[in-house]
């Protein structure tokens, strides 16, 4: 996978011999992304079979429970890392001639993964292009492009299919503090795509959806509730808050398999909390920007109320309020 932790100053590729590896890339941000992890941690459970030594199908299923386990507690907010395993795991329950035989079917159904993400992405592209218009200014927070995904991505991957159908787009791209995934992650993917941006603040948002120079706001999604509430990364809930104000669209962009209709308001979403170092780690003229012992809360998420969003965009079509009437249809039909 690529290591996103060193981009955009070095491209290296990281290899994950063990599925243990995959728990650290994923606990890390060597790879990020819930379309992203989820795949990830499915390769992780094939991987998990794969340098299994169990001679027997008992021995090699209860192996793989123990792998999926500590896979799903790598990150608790992304949906999909659950949705993914979820799905390796009717495999590993389903009838099997033997080891070999069920150790090649998570590959398969792995890469099945892998590949669905691609065209899912595809369809979410082109359904989230459609509310973006020629001359658009869009503010962007964290990254969703084809580093979060399989390839494409979701909110970042609308924008690119808008610029590639023709349309003149400009983006404004969120810091995304503490990790700074905008402007590392996101802008290197604009840069490579050749659409036209500008780094911003992420404090600095309200300034310019104020001033009329936005017209529409995308972010992703990490798990959504079934009223619509979306968990997505950290400074979101504000960004929305500022372009409510003003009267400026907001476009969350996600899969079906990131909304999760078991919860039914985006309070009941566990948020993960990361380590102080993220925010303590950030220097200026090289020196700490905090004083030495200070205490930091550093949720990794926050949660953004239904009530001001849009749309949802999603990989079966465009939601429109109310949500927990809609959304939970939406998704149903086949």
């Amino acid at each position: 996978m690529i290591d996103q932790r060193i981009l955009p100053g070095r491209f290296e590729i990281v290899t994950c011999r063990t599925y243990q590896d995959v728990i650290t890339a994923i606990c890390n941000m060597t790879v990020r992304g819930a379309p992203a992890i989820g795949a990830a941690a499915a390769f992780g459970l094939a991987l998990a079979g794969c340098r299994s030594a169990a001679k027997d199908l008992p021995a090699l299923r209860s192996e793989l429970k123990q792998a999926s386990a500590e896979l799903l507690a790598s990150r608790p907010t992304a949906v999909n890392l659950g949705w993914a395993l979820q799905r390796m795991q009717t495999v590993v329950d389903a009838s099997c001639e033997s080891v070999a035989d069920l150790k090649e079917k998570l590959l398969v159904e792995a890469k099945k993964i892998a590949e669905e993400d691609v065209a899912t992405n595809l369809r979410m592209a082109n359904n989230g292009a459609a509310l973006i218009a020629d001359g658009d200014t869009i503010i962007h927070h964290c990254n969703t492009g084809a580093l979060a995904t399989v390839d494409w991505g979701t909110a970042l991957g609308c924008i690119r299919m808008a610029h590639q159908q023709g349309k003149h787009v400009h983006v404004l791209v969120d810091e995304t503090r503490p990790r700074l995934q905008g402007s590392r992650l996101t802008a290197w993917e604009l840069e490579q795509w050749g659409i036209p941006y500008e780094i911003i603040a992420d404090g600095a948002a309200g300034y310019f959806l104020r001033r009329g120079d936005v017209q529409r706001v995308m972010f992703g999604a990490d798990r959504v509730a079934a009223n619509g509430d979306v968990a997505n990364k950290i400074g979101s809930y504000m960004l929305a808050l500022a372009a409510h104000a003003n009267g400026v669209p907001v476009y969350p962009v996600f899969p079906a398999t990131t909304a999760d209709l078991s919860l039914a308001t985006g309070d009941e979403i566990p948020i993960e909390e990361r380590d102080a170092d993220e925010v303590l780690g950030i220097t200026f003229h090289g020196e700490p920007v905090a004083p030495k012992g200070a205490r930091v809360r550093n949720p990794a998420f926050d949660v953004t109320p239904h009530e001001l969003l849009t749309a949802l965009v999603t990989d079966r079509g465009i939601v429109k309020p109310p949500f927990d009437i809609n959304l939970p249809r939406v998704l149903r039909e086949v």
